[in-house]
């Protein structure tokens, strides 16, 4: 992998930090400007490792997954390859850049800085967003740099580290897990700090009245995702784990860990540029989200994805269009009925018609804001509820608050409400529709139901809905028109970056034969 060690990267976003050089020209040392500074200071690192935290999530991997999860359809270029499953050869700046490169070299950084400084806060925070970064990168590819990463020239080619050893950690190999980190980190954070992070570098929870409180909370709903990933494998540990995190994670959406962004160019949520700025004609609403949401009545619908003018002619098989009884959405009314446009995934190789631009459903400003201000979603109340409404259904000995029928409509109103849909309409829902308000069948088939309703929560976060899907097989995903890749079946992991196969070629452990048809550890 690339071992650079980055002051940072120009990321509007929150702050445009530079890359500094050790060994200045005397000449160049004359005049000094405040913008280009030679030390990088904890509240630069810190700003800078949240904003790639959330442009990671939501760039070029997250748009991959949404169309692997089916909540969108690809149309024109790498997205309508990715959506038939060709993946291999990409997202080598995800790799370098985003993660490695980005958030977690930052990370690690502010960790050493903030060691020297004594400032427990700072390095306590930097280590949730180290875990949460490399169980993005560990999630997506399977076996991975970890332990050995991020040392810079000290070590070029670092080992392949097991994806349960990441985990669950491995003392005799100098494996900490990604669960002890975040527990590292917590404990960082009860320590007493002279600096803390505040109103002007925390661009997530900075506003609050005790923000360090805020960063706990995330810990352990961070805790609770962990647990939830390795729950088929490991339905003990995970029990155990949830049974510790949950009374100190999230309690309500106003906890939510969202990295935001703003409405001029280069601050703009991925969502947002690559859809209407940079790429508008690469990724619409897949009909398969579609015929689902049309299916529960969903009214979230209008709010995930934009409606679209009434035909004046016969939709062709292209992309079907759906008419659906508005909602009131922030106390207004929408029209009594919306029409919406859906294209098929994969539907590129089979020639089938692509909407025109003005005709397609795509993201709505709840997703990607009104010029591209909507936060990054990456840890959420909604998830937290989905988690324990899972967890108390299908896992041994836990002792959290709630069933699993309670938790799983908590979990509904909590994301309903948050996108804008009153208390009492969502109520009205529930009552008229019990199919969705109510579990009911086996404990698979209520399982089901579950995951479905996350799937459909996560919209905006295909990783999210992608990590789910790999371990449950929850929602029941039929296979892209013309699927290809690997072996014409969803991908079940990303295949390695080819800069990283020349870079790190030859690293312990790594395997650069395996296909994206095999299982990630915990989805096995």
């Amino acid at each position: 992998m690339k071992n650079q060690k980055l002051a940072g990267i120009t990321l509007a976003a929150a702050v445009a930090l530079s890359t500094f050089s050790c060994n200045r020209d005397k000449f160049l040392d004359v005049n000094t400007t405040p913008n280009s500074p030679t030390v990088v200071t904890m509240p630069l690192l810190f700003t800078s490792t949240v904003v790639y935290s959330g442009f990671a999530a939501t760039n070029d991997l997250g748009r991959a997954a949404s169309l692997f999860i089916q909540h969108q359809a690809g149309t024109a270029n790498q997205m309508a390859d990715y959506d038939r499953y060709n993946i291999r050869g990409s997202f080598d700046n995800q790799w370098n850049g985003e993660l490695y490169g980005g958030a977690l070299i930052n990370a690690q950084t502010l960790i050493d800085l903030a060691a020297t400084k004594e400032s427990p806060a700072y390095g306590g925070i930097a280590k949730l967003l180290k875990a949460y970064n490399f169980s993005i990168v560990t999630d997506m590819y399977g076996d991975v740099p970890y332990s050995q990463a991020l040392k810079g020239k000290d070590n070029t080619r670092p080992r392949y580290d097991k994806q349960e050893d990441i985990y669950k950690g491995n003392s005799a190999l100098g494996i900490q897990s990604l669960i002890d980190l975040v527990k590292e980190g917590l404990a960082d954070l009860d320590k007493p700090s002279t600096l803390k992070p505040g109103t002007t570098d925390d661009p997530v929870y900075g506003k609050t009245a005790n923000n360090i409180t805020q960063w706990k909370k995330m810990g352990n709903t961070l805790l609770l995702k962990f647990a939830n990933t390795i729950s088929k494998r490991e339905p003990a540990l995970a029990a155990s784990l949830i049974n510790q995190a949950a009374a100190g994670a999230f309690t309500s959406n106003a906890d939510d860990f969202e990295v935001p962004f703003g409405s001029s160019n280069g601050n703009q949520n991925p969502l947002y540029s690559f859809n209407f700025v940079n790429r508008t004609g690469d990724q619409m609403l897949s009909q398969r989200l579609l015929d689902s949401m049309r299916v529960l009545n969903d009214p979230r619908l209008p709010i995930y994805f934009t409606p679209t003018p009434t035909p004046t002619a016969t939709v062709n098989a292209t992309g079907t269009v759906t008419t659906l009884p508005g909602p009131v959405v922030n106390g207004v009314p929408t029209p009594t009925f919306l029409t919406f446009t859906g294209y098929q995934n994969g539907g590129t190789a089979s020639g089938l018609t692509i909407p025109a631009l003005a005709n397609r459903s795509r993201y709505n400003i709840y997703i990607r804001g009104n010029s591209g201000e909507a936060p990054a979603r990456l840890l959420t109340n909604v998830q937290r509820l989905f988690i324990l409404a899972e967890s108390a259904l299908t896992l041994p000995g836990i002792t959290v608050a709630g069933t699993a029928q309670s938790l799983y409509q908590d979990a509904i109103r909590a994301s309903m409400i948050k996108a804008g849909i009153a208390n009492t309409d969502v109520t009205a829902y529930f009552a008229a529709n019990p199919r969705v308000a109510i579990l009911s069948g086996t404990t698979e088939q209520r399982r089901n139901k579950i995951i479905t309703q996350k799937w459909v929560s996560w919209v905006g976060n295909g990783l999210e809905a992608y990590n789910d899907y790999r371990r449950t097989g929850y929602p029941s995903l039929n296979p892209a028109l013309n699927p290809a890749g690997d072996d014409a079946t969803l991908p079940k992991r990303f295949a390695l970056p080819l800069s990283e196969l020349t870079a790190n070629a030859g690293a312990q452990n790594q395997d650069v034969n395996i296909l994206t048809s095999v299982s990630v550890w915990w989805a096995r």
